[in-house]
Formats: C-alpha cells, sequence, structure tokens
C-alpha cells in the first residue's frame, strides 16, 4: 500500500515531486509510525464492517481501528466482539494486499489475548490493539498481554496507548504521571508504534467541548496537556515516540457541507507542534489529513539543504525567504523527510487545495 495510491499514474505525476513509497503492515516500525496518517476510527457493531474496510481501502484510508470502546455502548460488547470475529475472518477469506493496516480497540487488557486467540488465523489480519485509558497503573496489564499474545500468534502486534485519562487532565498529576508512563513505553519501546492523544477525554474532565471554530490549541487546558506529552514523549533524542494528533469530531452534513477549515487548522497546528497523523471518525475526514501531510517543495528543498551541511553553519534557503541552521533544524528535517516518504513531497506550486481536489476526484 501507499499514500494516494488510488490515484492514476499520471496524476500523480502531475502532483507530485517525490511520489510516497510503498510499505505493508511487515515493514519495519518507523516506516509504519510516519504512514499511519488519518487513521480512521469505526466501531465493531457496523454489520458490513469487512465491506467498509475494503471500500475505505480503495479510497486511501491505510489505517483503520475497529472499536470496542467508547464508539459502542456497554451492553453492545458481546455482540460487538461477535461481529468483529466474523467480519475479520470475512477479510481473511479474501485477498489481503489491498487491507489496510488494522488494529483493535479494546476496553480491557484481558480482550488481547481472548480475542487474539478466538480470531484464529483471522488474527494475521491486524497490525496490533490500540489501549485506551493508558496511565502508569494500566499499561503494563496492556502491554504485558499484548506480548503474551504476540507470542502466542508468532506475529509482530504493535500497542497504540491512548492518553486521555484523569491523571493527566488534572494538573498536579500530570507531571508524574507522564514520567511514570514514559517508563512502563520504554520497558516495551519495541512494540510501541505510536502514542495517540485522547482529547475528547481530557475535554471532560472538565465538561468542555472545543467547537468546529476552535482548534485543541486554543483551549488552553487541553494546549498546556499536549505540550506537557510532546516534552516527555516527543524528544527526538531516541527516547521519544511518534505522537498522534487528537480527534476532529465534526463533518460535512450528508449532500454536502462547510470546508473543514477547522480541521485544516488544526492539522498545521499539529505539525507544528511535532505531532504526525490524526484520529479520524469520518471518511470525509481524510483526504484533507493526507493531503495537508504532503511535504511541500519548499519544506523538503529546506530539510535537503539543512542535511547536506555535516559541517553545520547557516545559509540562505533555495526559496530566499528564511535561514536555515545546520545544527538548530537536523533534526526538524529529518523529521520532514520521513514524512515525505511516507507522504511524498508536492511539486513546486502545486499547494494543499489542488492536491485536496485531486484526492476528492474533483
Amino acid at each position: 500500500m501507499r499514500h494516494f495510491g488510488q490515484l492514476g499514474a499520471e496524476v500523480r505525476r502531475r502532483l507530485f515531486h517525490l511520489e510516497p513509497q510503498s510499505f505493508d503492515r511487515r515493514s519495519d516500525a518507523p516506516v509504519l509510525a510516519a504512514a499511519l496518517g488519518a487513521t480512521l476510527y469505526c466501531p465493531a457493531t457496523r454489520p458490513a464492517l469487512a465491506a467498509d474496510v475494503r471500500r475505505q481501502a480503495a479510497r486511501g484510508a491505510v489505517s483503520m481501528v475497529l472499536c470496542l470502546e467508547d464508539a459502542i455502548a456497554d451492553s453492545q460488547v458481546r455482540a460487538a466482539e461477535a461481529n468483529l470475529l466474523t467480519q475479520l475472518a470475512r477479510l481473511a477469506a479474501g485477498p489481503e494486499d489491498d487491507l489496510p493496516l488494522l488494529f483493535v480497540r479494546v476496553r480491557t487488557a484481558e480482550q488481547i489475548g481472548d480475542l487474539t486467540r478466538r480470531l484464529g488465523a483471522a488474527a494475521r489480519l491486524l497490525s496490533g490493539y490500540v489501549l485506551p485509558k493508558f496511565t502508569e497503573a494500566t499499561g503494563p496489564g496492556y502491554l504485558e498481554r499484548l506480548a503474551e499474545a504476540e507470542a502466542a500468534l508468532g506475529q509482530r502486534l504493535f500497542g497504540m496507548p491512548v492518553l486521555e485519562s484523569p491523571e493527566l487532565a488534572h494538573l498536579e498529576r500530570r507531571r508524574s504521571e507522564l514520567l511514570g508512563v514514559a517508563e512502563v513505553l520504554a520497558k516495551h519501546r519495541e512494540r510501541v508504534l505510536a502514542v495517540r492523544l485522547g482529547v475528547t477525554d481530557l475535554c471532560a474532565a472538565y465538561g468542555l467541548r472545543r467547537s468546529p471554530e476552535l482548534t485543541a490549541y486554543e483551549l488552553p487546558l487541553v494546549a498546556s496537556a499536549i505540550g506537557d506529552v510532546v516534552n516527555v514523549l516527543g524528544r527526538t533524542d531516541g527516547t521519544g515516540f511518534t505522537l498522534t494528533g487528537p480527534v476532529w469530531e465534526y463533518f460535512p452534513l450528508p449532500g454536502g457541507g462547510p470546508e473543514l477549515d477547522g480541521l485544516r487548522r488544526e492539522l498545521e497546528l499539529d505539525l507544528a507542534n511535532g505531532l504526525l497523523g490524526k484520529t479520524c471518525v469520518h471518511p470525509s475526514q481524510l483526504p484533507v489529513v493526507h493531503a495537508r501531510t504532503v511535504v511541500s517543495h519548499e519544506e523538503y528543498r529546506d530539510a535537503s539543504d539543512i542535511l547536506r551541511r555535516e559541517a553545520g553553519g547557516v545559509s540562505a534557503s533555495d526559496y530566499r525567504n528564511k535561514m536555515n541552521e545546520a545544527g538548530p533544524h537536523r533534526r526538524w528535517a529529518e523529521r520532514v523527510l520521513r514524512r515525505a516518504a511516507a507522504f511524498g513531497v508536492a511539486r513546486a506550486g502545486v499547494g494543499f487545495a489542488e492536491l485536496l481536489s485531486a484526492v476528492r476526484g474533483g
């Protein structure tokens, strides 16, 4: 699979200076973490879940989460599990090369081993599990059960912890909680693909809900939590992890709706704060996320110039509009090139609007 693979070859040549690289669920963890993109969440109760997965993959989804947690009612858990087993068996009976990276969001650590066992041969389709309400206290249980399931299956399984608990929202507990979570994650680094931010639950701790006109970064309480997570878990010194952007819960009404300007603005701020990828709840969000994540020609030229300068120093950018300082900007440049490998580099003069129009089929 690869991003924008649903576009025709001629369209890709017109849009991209460098096209996105191919990958599959057996690729190295850093490649997969950078390529997650818009991760589409689907309730595991959907009666046509297998068909939904194939349809969204054909439209450009490369990562999906089949949810047994907040997306379904408490009374639906057993029925949702049964449906999940049936739908994954249907997917396993067909071609697999065109499937996205598939994750299951569980409610408890015990579900990981139980579902892996009950899935049987269909478990091979899974790239891993999403671990909700992840804290210093609950984290070890999740990751230990994940390691056991991986050993029993004989196949790599990743975990994606979600930071969304009151321990993170409350200022007096946040520092110790984040440092504790960092220790837990460090012990299982090889199976942590990315760390996700659950901003809806952080808002819920204070009875807040942002409007479609506001990004998460315009709520000081949420912005401070994101900043602290990046500070502890997003470092580029080898101790950090890929962090994904918070869910955007608004989408156009059927038959049309306002442009997703708020989502685009939040994506700009996600990238500026070192977050890559986005939790999505509606297919209409995917083109916006992927179009904005493409590396611009200017970013690529700057990053390439910086990484060529082994001895340091300062130079004017090729676009003659900024200073490129090889030392301080090096890790930024490395991030840009990782994103470029996954999402491609736009041709000079090709921007968000043209990319979005192409992905939407306009």
